[in-house]
């Protein structure tokens, strides 16, 4: 838009923040403006306020600096030659005949040198000398204050008095942009504004751009006629000239009409930066039009970056207290997991730290499938719903933060009075293992300068006219999360995520020295056992030779003592042949083919007819279906279980074995079940493990390395083992196949 074109037509902010209102091609009428050639300084582009300067000293259109305005700024053009790119310099004040001194600027902007001539103000003050009382004045004051709410409200106070606006008030950003006063000073003649919000609309982006740019901005009148830029003839088809560093720019049309609609003759602005970045507005209003001389604006702009810098100063400390007080927490949540084997659960054991770390009213920690809750949180199904709704959500990095929980996602609604609030980490980039905390919904009443809301009328948006206070009545919203308990949370999660990366190098160190041990170990039993059953064999024969050579010489006690001799070794020479399977089972390598199991079954009871010869036993052996599995080690199996099932039966009336089959989801399930002696339930996790007997060796023959084998045979298949069993009535054992094996030795 041009900010002199627009009169006659009805004003449409909808397009405004593209509006053009660095290049305006227009100023304010209070003195007038040069674009000069950086190279020769000759003048290309003109505004000019006053007629009577042309009449008087002509236009000066095309003409070098030394020779326009009757020589007023000749002195200037070493000045003017030195002025780097960029920069802004004050060039002091130069009479321009009957119209006085006028403030002179030089501003250097790509190809562009604006020279900007400020006309005086009546009464104004000689020097920024004359104005350094109040600014002392105002920095012995900032020293006795110690929150920021308190600086603002010193600032509005010396800022109104020295400059005399109606109303001066400070003017706080939020994250979004809305803009809130949080201090004013004024006389009454215009409304108080404070502790008002005013919409991210009314300052819209292109805007804060600029006051960051340049930090103080004046508008003297809000019904001032704009005068127009005019080119020299061989700079017509130039890009519009950008006039953002002068003070005399040309404002947007629609800003004239809002501050007409606020009932503001003038108004003047400060910037208020915090690292470089807008925090807010010193912002003066006057019912009538009022000029505020360059001193005046000099001195408030030192005012204003004084006050920044002390915002900064005092959020920065208040920051860093908060960040050491997270962090002692921090040491001592870290103090719990570290020595605790369980480090999850750990961290829930300290409730108070852990809801304190983010100043939360509730935590939940959802690992390995389970759900811890502190605190005051949704219920467990709850939890586990939302973290299946984190997993999926678009957010930067491994934390997610809302306040607005229920309007982002429609099922919070129901705990929106425990958690409208949620900020969560993820602690597994594998698993959904989240730590969250919950803040509950607060309800509060939001004062606007008018409705925020926009109304879909269909005709073009226009300046609005109510600054009246309108209430808002915030809803499903909690306290807002800030840095602070951001970083706190993902310093927290940088701490979980290094514990669990050591405690997996200590896993997998651990794993591999285990693993080289069972080599080792197994190669210890191959040899030994290898080794010893010669000996045995040696043992068992020479004794039975020496029984028929010299068994008539030898008295009972005598052949007594050598049957024990040929019963002991041959126990041991069986205990190391069932050693040596048992090491060759971890060593051999695996041949799964498809195999009947039912012609298995069979052909292993058949060969352990000798087992029971003489006894009568019951029989249920049905119809099994072929696995895929390695044919020797699987009747290995079988004959271990059938072979027990045959042992303790041994003194029940009516001995019945029964082999039975199950189909799972995944796996062929099997079993052998008897109405032997049974065994207690308390010692059911001993029976896979090598040497361990639940019945004395007098009662049941055997070595305890059948079951072990059973194990580690039905394991490399990537099956299971159990059993079952009651004493004095049965036990029952199981095994899988999978419907795909694997050899997960």
């Amino acid at each position: 838009m041009s900010s002199w074109n627009v009169s006659d037509r009805a004003l449409d902010v909808s397009s405004c923040a593209q509006e053009p209102i660095r290049t305006p091609g227009a100023i304010q009428p209070y003195g007038l403006i040069l674009v000069l050639d950086p190279q020769t300084l000759v003048v290309k582009e003109r505004a000019i306020a006053h007629a009577d300067l042309l009449d008087t000293f002509g236009d000066p259109l095309g003409h070098p600096i030394d020779a326009v305005l009757g020589g007023a700024l000749a002195r200037c053009r070493p000045a003017l030659e030195a002025i780097k790119p960029g920069t802004t310099q004050f060039l002091g004040a130069h009479s321009i005949g009957r119209h006085g001194g006028h403030h002179t600027l030089a501003h250097r902007l790509g190809e562009d040198l604006i020279v900007e001539l400020e006309a005086p103000v009546p009464g104004e003050p000689g020097s920024l000398e004359d104005l350094y009382p109040a600014i002392r004045r105002f920095m012995e004051a900032i020293e006795r204050v110690e929150t920021t709410r308190e600086l603002c409200e010193l600032a509005s106070v010396e800022i109104r008095e020295l400059t005399g606006f109606d109303r001066t008030l400070v003017y706080q950003f939020d994250k979004d942009w809305n803009g809130a006063v949080v201090a004013e000073d004024g006389n009454g003649v215009l409304p108080s504004y404070l502790d008002l919000r005013f919409p991210e609309s009314d300052i819209p982006a292109q805007a804060r751009a600029l006051y960051r740019q340049n930090r103080v901005r004046l508008i003297a009148d809000s019904d001032y006629q704009p005068v127009p830029l005019v080119r020299s003839a061989e700079h017509a088809g130039a890009a519009p000239t950008d006039l953002s560093p002068a003070m005399l720019r040309s404002v947007s049309p629609v800003h004239l009409q809002y501050m007409r609609n606020m009932g503001t003759g003038a108004s003047m602005s400060v910037s208020l930066l915090r690292e470089g970045e807008l925090w807010g507005l010193i912002s003066c209003h006057n019912a009538q039009p009022k000029r505020v001389p360059y001193h005046v604006r000099t001195a408030c702009e030192f005012i204003g970056q004084i006050l920044s810098l002390q915002i900064s100063l005092k959020e920065r400390a208040a920051g860093v207290e908060a960040r050491i007080a997270r962090r002692a927490i921090q040491v001592r949540l870290l103090g719990r997991m570290a020595g605790d084997t369980d480090f999850m659960a750990a961290l829930g054991r300290d409730q108070l730290n852990l809801l304190a770390l983010t100043h939360s009213t509730g935590a939940a920690i959802v690992h390995r499938g389970e759900c811890l809750l502190h605190g005051d949180c949704p219920s467990r199904a709850q939890v586990m719903e939302l973290v299946q709704w984190l997993s999926v959500q678009q957010h930067e990095g491994d934390l997610y933060c809302t306040e607005r929980l229920p309007q982002l996602w429609k099922p919070a609604e129901s705990f929106a009075d425990v958690a409208s609030g949620v900020l969560a980490i993820s602690i597994s980039q594998i698993h959904d293992s989240f730590v969250l905390w919950f803040r509950p919904e607060v309800v509060r009443t939001v004062r606007w300068g008018g409705d925020p809301r926009k109304e879909e009328t269909g005709l073009p948006l226009s300046p609005r006219t109510s600054f009246e206070g309108w209430k808002e009545t915030v809803q499903l919203q909690s306290l807002p999360w800030d840095d602070v308990d951001r970083d706190a949370a993902l310093e927290l999660r940088t701490a979980i995520v290094d514990i669990v990366l050591r405690k997996a190098e200590e896993m997998a160190a651990l794993n591999e020295q285990l693993l080289r041990s069972n080599k080792e170990l197994e190669a210890f039993s191959y040899s030994v056992s290898h080794d010893l059953r010669a000996p045995f064999r040696h043992i068992v024969g020479y004794s039975e030779l020496l029984g028929s050579s010299a068994g008539e010489r030898l008295n009972e006690s005598e052949k007594r003592f050598l049957a024990t001799i040929v019963e002991s070794a041959q126990s041991a020479g069986t205990l190391v042949d069932d050693l040596l399977s048992f090491s060759q089972m971890g060593r051999s390598t695996m041949g799964q083919i498809s195999m009947d199991m039912t012609a298995l079954v069979e052909d292993v009871r058949h060969k352990l007819d000798m087992e029971y010869a003489g006894r009568s036993i019951r029989w249920q052996v049905p119809h099994l279906p072929r696995v895929q599995a390695d044919p020797g080690m699987l009747r290995l199996v079988w004959q271990n279980l059938l072979s027990n099932a045959i042992k303790f039966t041994r003194d029940s009336a009516e001995p019945t074995i029964e082999v039975g089959h199950q189909r799972g989801d995944s796996e062929d399930v099997f079993y052998v079940k008897d109405n032997g002696c049974g065994f207690d339930m308390r010692y059911v996790d001993k029976l896979f493990g090598v040497f361990q007997r639940l019945h004395h060796a007098d009662e049941y023959e055997g070595t305890g390395i059948g079951l072990a084998n059973v194990h580690r045979i039905v394991t490399r298949h990537g099956g299971r083992t159990w059993a079952e069993g009651q004493l004095g009535e049965g036990a029952t054992f199981f095994f899988t196949i999978p419907f795909v094996t694997g050899d997960n030795a």
